[in-house]
């Protein structure tokens, strides 16, 4: 099997995710898919996940030529079995941040990448645990007032400068960014797409951190 895709689509208009796809030296274009996002009746927040990024994936195949790879990826902040998604307004916001303030809870990411010629579908699925820093109320309410929080699962980006909401991470900051990268080159290379460049250290140096746990997934 050839190596070269003419085109990666990836189901997504997130900043954050287009900046981490382009690490792997790869042609792609963004096409963001519009889907019921809301959770099922006691559904886990892996399974919410996984279940999103499919259904992004499919939903975008029906739109693109055969040739092309979509990628796709879910993202949300679950505390304990709860899942906390996009806040609605300001006041949601604070009420995710206060709830999440000074205690660990999780970030799972879902990839699906769906082969259009032949309707390969593969899916993958990462969890961190995120300890979060006791931060004040006059930092949540400055947070809020900055309009950030309201595009994020959880009220919250971990890579914001400000704010600075997560101490001590260990496990895979691309995942609570939005796009684990190792997870998705995993899945890459079981289509015979294979990235540009050490993605490992592209990560590693794109996000300015230091992973203990690539060599356990790639």
């Amino acid at each position: 099997m050839l190596e070269l895709i003419i085109m990666i689509i990836l189901a997504s208009n997130s900043p954050r995710r287009k900046e981490l796809l382009i690490l792997f030296g790869l042609p792609f274009r963004a096409c963001p898919a519009e889907i019921d996002e809301s959770p099922l009746p006691r559904e886990a927040p892996r399974a919410y996940v996984l279940r999103l990024a499919e259904a992004k994936a499919r939903a975008i195949a029906a739109q693109v030529p055969i040739d092309c790879v979509v990628i796709a990826a879910d993202t949300t902040v679950a505390d304990g079995q709860d899942i906390l998604g996009k806040p609605a307004d300001d006041q949601e916001a604070v009420e995710m941040l206060t709830r999440l303030r000074g205690h660990l809870h999780q970030v799972y990411t879902a990839v699906a990448i769906l082969r259009v010629s032949d309707g390969t579908m593969l899916l993958d699925a990462c969890a961190t645990d995120v300890p979060m820093r006791d931060y004040r109320e006059d930092e949540i309410a400055a947070y809020v007032a900055s309009g950030d929080p309201l595009d994020k699962a959880g009220a919250y980006a971990i890579q914001h400068a400000g704010f600075h909401p997560v101490e001590h991470l260990t496990g895979c900051y691309a995942n609570v960014v939005g796009l684990p990268l190792c997870h998705l080159t995993r899945l890459l290379r079981r289509l015979n797409v294979k990235p540009q460049a050490d993605i490992p250290v592209a990560c590693q140096a794109a996000l300015q951190y230091k992973c203990l746990y690539f060599n356990e997934i790639v």
